[in-house]
């Protein structure tokens, strides 16, 4: 697990008082926990049920997910999208990937789910075309400032991007090494944007939301 930034207590109590996931997205997080190496990747009940609850309040209909790991966030995000909605989903793992298709198989909602493996940045730049609601950043932190700068132009007027770790372990108090910097430098480009306007939350290890305008 993390480490609390905030009271254990407090952080034990938000996660049993938080919607619980469905019995697949349970199944899946136990899978990871006794399968995959850093099962801490997983986005947390919290995360997930704040993004599932953002696309279905913004209408979200396609979402660009920028590190997938084993699914938990890209199903838990599919569950709130019309039958029509499509996430695209950026990842480099390939066992990751086959664990994660597994669930995918089993859920009414994975239909809606495109995985396309490689490198993100060479991802984004083949959807130069690409309009989206939505995206989710949540892949190696050092490339988090290439992400949001990529990733800016296929944001629809009034879109959102979603970035999970935004506080990394609190590190963005005194960065010290290229993931430090490359966080603190995403949430500060954010906050002194006239284009942009964000609410960065203590949820976790950090949400910020960004709107487009």
């Amino acid at each position: 697990m993390l480490d609390y930034l905030v009271n254990p207590e407090i952080e034990d109590y938000c996660h049993q008082y938080t919607s619980k996931e469905s019995d697949l997205l349970l199944s899946l997080i136990d899978e990871t926990n006794q399968n995959m190496g850093y099962p801490v990747k997983l986005s947390g009940r919290q995360v997930g049920r704040l993004l599932k609850l953002i696309v279905s309040i913004s209408q979200t209909k396609t979402i660009l997910e920028i590190g997938m790991f084993t699914g938990y966030s890209a199903l838990s995000m599919a569950e709130a999208l019309p039958e029509d909605g499509k996430i695209i989903c950026c990842e480099t793992n390939p066992r990751a990937i086959e664990f994660a298709k597994q669930f995918f198989e089993q859920s009414p909602h994975g239909h809606k789910i495109d995985i396309r493996f490689g490198k993100a940045l060479d991802t984004i730049q083949s959807l130069a075309d690409t309009t989206f609601d939505l995206v989710f950043i949540d892949a190696d932190k050092k490339n988090y400032t290439h992400y949001l700068h990529a990733t800016l132009p296929l944001v629809k007027s009034g879109g959102l991007i979603i970035v999970d770790n935004a506080l990394w372990q609190g590190n963005v108090l005194a960065p010290n090494d290229e993931r430090d910097q490359a966080v603190a430098e995403l949430n500060r480009y954010v906050a002194e944007s006239e284009t942009l306007e964000n609410v960065l939350l203590s949820i976790r290890d950090g949400v910020n939301i960004i709107r487009k305008c």
